[in-house]
């Protein structure tokens, strides 16, 4: 039984439950003097405890997907045991698995699309990364088959597992479903962690003898995909949207690549790099990287392209809401900015599953499929 299945939440529940009335009803009997009753309340009680916080913490980790899986709860990292060889001349993409939506005729790859597990590597920055992509049901149908179609990178949060964007954010499905509305352009997505060199958080920077985790966004991840599924090549192709840490990756690969990316839409974001035990020493002591890494400084200081911009923020509950103002007021021609301001809304997926959409048929608006 899976971590996040209704079967291990139905009996963390019942086993709270049953420890309940097993203390109610044997108390009695334990209130005697003695080892052995004063163990058994102990014991009751503690176990009673464990049970009720055991079940809590299912129910909100299954709302939120803090932890996708068992092994991602005990700090085993499945997603690294992938091993690839790479013949000379072969792709840099490696697809291992296959999965559907779960949609009406969804096992059929022209009906509901299909979303490939996959393995990138990138020649430049050096790093390997799993990844997931989803290629809408147009990809597999004979009247697209030689059109090529948008693409958007989704980024999670930190420390946050790629899975959680199928389950939690449910972007395929949104995809899926405001294309048959109406709402949007078929688009492929490109999900993946920021956390690319874990379980270090590097804040999507360039670390001076470190990982190259921008050099991977902006250059490795782009190419490989247009490499292997038809996605064009050119900035207005390609779109970067994220949450919380994802959500700063996503505005900082945008703002400093106009070049690569015509878009970047940033759900809840935070407008510097983190520098906290997480990443270490992100910079070195180089203060020119570290104002780069600022997004209010970098709009003030350095060229804007022609790159558009999502932010979002809530007037209650959310901590970046003067930052996300600062960021629109500083956006300068021929750059643009949109903006979703909730009247309240926490950092959590409940807000962003609020945004996606919307923000999802944004991206879809401003890119282009050749």
């Amino acid at each position: 039984m899976g971590l996040t299945s209704d079967k291990v939440l139905v009996l963390a529940v019942a086993l709270a439950v049953v420890l309940f009335l097993a203390t109610v009803l044997l108390w009695p009997r334990l209130s005697r003097r003695g080892w052995r009753a004063v163990v058994g309340r102990v014991g009751l009680l503690l176990a009673t405890q464990v049970a009720l916080f055991a079940a809590v913490g299912f129910a909100a980790n299954r709302s939120f997907l803090f932890y996708g899986s068992w092994a991602d709860l005990f700090g085993q990292e499945q997603e690294m045991g992938v091993v690839v060889d790479h013949a000379a001349g072969s792709k840099d993409l490696k697809v291992v698995g296959k999965q559907s939506l779960d949609v009406p005729g969804g096992s059929r790859p022209d009906v509901g699309g299909q979303i490939q597990k996959v393995v990138v590597v990138g020649d430049r920055s050096g790093i390997t990364s799993p990844a997931y992509v989803y290629l809408p049901p147009e990809y597999f149908q004979e009247r697209y088959e030689k059109k090529t179609f948008p693409a958007s990178v989704v980024l999670t949060g930190y420390p946050g597992m790629a899975e959680n964007l199928i389950k939690g954010l449910k972007y395929p499905g949104t995809a899926y479903s405001q294309v048959k509305a109406g709402k949007m352009q078929p688009m492929i997505l490109v999900m993946l962690r920021p956390t690319v060199a874990p379980p270090r958080d590097t804040e999507c920077v360039d670390i001076p003898g470190g990982p190259q985790t921008e050099t991977f966004f902006a250059e490795d991840l782009p190419k490989v995909v247009s490499e292997t599924y038809r996605v064009g090549t050119k900035p207005r192709n390609w779109g970067v949207m994220g949450n919380s840490t994802g959500a700063y990756c996503a505005l900082k690969i945008a703002l400093h690549h106009p070049d690569r990316y015509a878009a970047g839409a940033g759900f809840s974001a935070y407008y510097r790099a983190a520098e906290d035990v997480t990443t270490g020493d992100l910079f070195h002591g180089d203060d020119r990287l570290r104002k780069r890494a600022n997004l209010l400084w970098s709009l003030d200081h350095l060229p804007q392209g022609k790159s558009s911009f999502l932010v979002t923020t809530s007037k209650q509950g959310e901590s970046n809401l003067r930052g996300t103002r600062d960021f629109v007021k500083k956006v300068k021609s021929p750059a643009r900015v949109s903006s979703i301001t909730l009247e309240s809304g926490g950092h959590n997926f409940n807000t962003w599953n609020r945004e996606i959409p919307p923000g999802m048929a944004w991206m879809a608006g401003r890119l282009s499929a050749s």
